[in-house]
């Protein structure tokens, strides 16, 4: 299965809401990535860009955009970006790959 970052940040109505009533809301989002063959490794509340990182497993990236449709259209969240993350060993074999793609760049005048 695939590993994917997950960033979210909270529309004001949302961070309002839960300002006047904290909630953990990881089993809000567990129940779901589970529901589409996921684990939900881990959730983080956060401060910046985004409000809440999370890192899930999926079993392909259909998975994961569905996952990510479905926060989307909930309305509580103003942005989200989710991240397909690499293992070390993945990131060393697509780096070998790469050299040998043959890719030519645009060459300078």
């Amino acid at each position: 299965m695939a590993i994917y970052l997950t960033q979210v940040a909270y529309g004001s109505a949302a961070l309002a809401a839960l300002i006047a009533k904290p909630q953990n809301r990881s089993e809000a989002i567990r129940k779901p990535i589970e529901k589409l063959g996921g684990k939900l490794i881990g959730a983080w509340l956060s401060f910046g860009e985004y409000d809440v990182v999370c890192i899930s497993e999926m079993p392909d990236n259909v998975s994961a955009a569905a996952m990510a449709l479905a926060v989307g259209a909930g309305g509580s969240v103003k942005s989200q970006k989710t991240t397909p993350l690499l293992s070390l060993e993945e990131g060393m074999a697509a780096l070998k790959m790469a050299a040998n793609t043959g890719y030519k760049p645009v060459a300078a005048k």
